[in-house]
């Protein structure tokens, strides 16, 4: 029986009720619906005429799609980080960030999903994945984590949020879509001792499947580049290395996200200065072990520098791709290690801007892990057209990029506009036990 008064209950659950959207969530989702129209307008253009509309050339020939797909998985790890691994662990401070980094790993996945087919240039060839598929093949594997990984993820989601749907029926208006929704995705739920047993051991269950399937659906993306022989992606760190990237450029996510909602929706009393400061120092750690692999990734081929090898690393260090290069690692992981090491700099707005630069110098990191490396082979570029040893992204690509993103929000600013962000339930038991303390 919960000890809190029920003005105490009542108050959790108006302060954490999804709410309308006043003038600025209606400009942002209206910002994000245009973007999105936008990509399907670059789609559009390339089913038309193919991927010739796009810079991808016979070197080139994977781009910023693939640079996409690989930070859409990168940061969909975050769901197995905070959910899974904090809950196993038992973090008692995770409540408030559980379901903001499950529904970022939900819609991240889906967009990695969406931009493989994108990247295929035939749409229509994707069901030769499962109907020719083989399983010696990167790819194939790659298919079966990600797929594995949605279906928990929106498990994982669906289960804890059962426990609330009651609250939103009822507080919800007679007959609303809203209404009709809760009604249709949680009207079984009736909040029994048996039916709460079940839901907390498969909850459990999943936590405990879920952290092997993240950890191998951005190691097997990692295999997609190292089982191919190419400079700068045949290396046995790989692995490692996009593991460690993906939980920070993750963690970088919920703490921008974790700002924007205690803004938005005065989530002030929930997400307190503790939950940044606990999440900075994580921050920093990854950050950490990231810097660890990347010195490692660079400075072992760089030692040896063989001749296939030398061309690769000019590029990064001091050739076309070095501003970019050395901005990321700055911007990436230097900067915000600096700043989150002193107390001052776990405060919600410098870890929002630190956040921000984790995520932007990921995504950058993820261009410069495929495209340096297909600009240069073993063989060195001979007797092509000049446009083949350069990759300059087309106004169509960057339309389809940039509307992948936004749609990845925009699934976000639906679901905080359906369902309460944090979990009223969970907080209201949380806060229970704490009182009877």
């Amino acid at each position: 029986m919960s000890t809190l008064s029920q003005v105490s209950i009542n108050k959790i659950t108006a302060d954490l009720l999804p709410k309308k959207f006043g003038k600025p969530g209606i400009i942002w989702t209206t910002v994000l619906v245009m973007l999105s129209i936008g990509g399907l307008i670059g789609y559009f253009r390339q089913l038309q005429s193919g991927l010739s509309v796009t810079g991808m050339r016979d070197y080139a020939s994977w781009g910023i799609y693939i640079s996409n797909f690989v930070f859409f998985v990168a940061i969909s790890l975050v769901g197995s980080l905070i959910t899974a691994i904090f809950r196993l662990t038992n973090v008692s401070w995770r409540t408030p960030l559980t379901r903001i980094s499950e529904i970022i790993a939900v819609s991240a996945i889906i967009f990695a999903g969406l931009i493989i087919i994108i990247d295929m240039g035939r749409p229509e060839r994707f069901t030769n994945l499962f109907l020719h598929g083989r399983l010696q093949s990167p790819i194939i594997w790659d298919v079966i984590v990600i797929t594995t990984y949605l279906a928990l993820s929106l498990l994982f989601l669906y289960f804890p949020l059962l426990p609330d749907l009651p609250i939103m029926i009822k507080h919800s208006r007679a007959g609303s879509v809203n209404q009709k929704i809760y009604k249709f995705i949680g009207s079984f739920w009736k909040g029994t001792a048996e039916q709460f047993r079940i839901s907390e051991s498969a909850v459990k269950i999943i936590s405990i499947m879920i952290i092997p399937v993240a950890l191998a659906i951005h190691t097997v993306t990692s295999w997609l580049f190292a089982t191919t022989y190419r400079p700068g992606w045949d290396s046995t760190n790989f692995g490692a290395y996009f593991v460690s990237g993906a939980f920070l450029v993750g963690s970088g996510g919920v703490v921008v996200a974790m700002y924007v909602f205690r803004k938005a929706y005065s989530l002030q009393e929930y997400i307190t200065e503790k939950h940044f400061n606990y999440m900075g120092k994580i921050v920093v750690m990854l950050a950490l072990l990231y810097l660890y692999f990347n010195i490692n990734e660079y400075l072992v081929p760089a030692f040896k520098m063989k001749k296939a090898e030398e061309h690769h690393l000019m590029s990064l260090f001091t050739g076309e791709f070095s501003y970019l290069f050395w901005s990321a690692i700055l911007v990436g992981m230097i900067i915000p290690i600096v700043v989150l090491l002193f107390p001052s700099g776990r405060k919600p707005l410098p870890m929002f801007v630190m956040g921000v630069c984790v995520v932007v110098g990921a995504w950058f990191k993820r261009f410069l892990i495929v495209t340096p490396t297909l600009l240069s082979p073993f063989l060195p570029i001979s007797n092509s057209p000049e446009s083949y040893a350069h990759y300059h992204p087309t106004w169509e690509e960057w339309a389809i990029t940039v509307g992948t993103l936004a749609g990845a929000l925009l699934i976000i600013t639906v679901f905080v506009r359906l369902f309460p962000i944090i979990p009223i339930h969970e907080t209201i038991e949380e806060q229970s036990k704490a009182h009877k303390l």
